[in-house]
């Protein structure tokens, strides 16, 4: 599966992309909005992990544009400002589900799991982990 990790801050790209290559897949990094969107052109990830605060274009306005250059893409918003009306924003978006900053290694681990045996029951069943919006 191809992941696209989108993220100002290079520790949380780096330990998303250690995760989620130990889990056998692919992986770009992005350090914000613009760079996300050029990244969905040439990567053609299945799923994006983005951040919602970054400098030049933050994660709500990138999860538009990505959506309308490929909906078939699913993005998870990762926030530390997991207000109701970010994770409303998110997920009228198109967002799959958003997870709370900081997260532990593990959740993400079920997440990708889950994500690779996605059906119809992956948002009710994403949903009920913890640090999940």
């Amino acid at each position: 599966m191809n992941i696209l990790i989108v993220d100002d801050q290079p520790g949380v790209r780096y330990l998303l992309d250690i995760v989620a290559r130990e889990a056998g897949h692919r992986v770009c990094t992005a350090e914000n909005g613009l760079e996300a969107i050029d990244a969905v052109r040439s990567f053609n990830p299945d799923l994006v992990f983005m951040d919602v605060r970054m400098p030049l274009m933050g994660g709500l306005e990138a999860l538009g544009i990505i959506k309308s250059l490929a909906p078939e893409t699913d993005v998870i918003i990762m926030t530390a400002y997991g207000s109701e009306e970010t994770v409303s924003k998110a997920m009228q978006g198109g967002a799959l589900c958003c997870i709370a900053k900081p997260f532990d290694v593990d959740i993400i681990k079920e997440l990708l799991t889950k994500y690779r045996w996605k059906g119809a029951g992956f948002r009710a069943s994403a949903a009920g982990g913890g640090a999940l919006y």
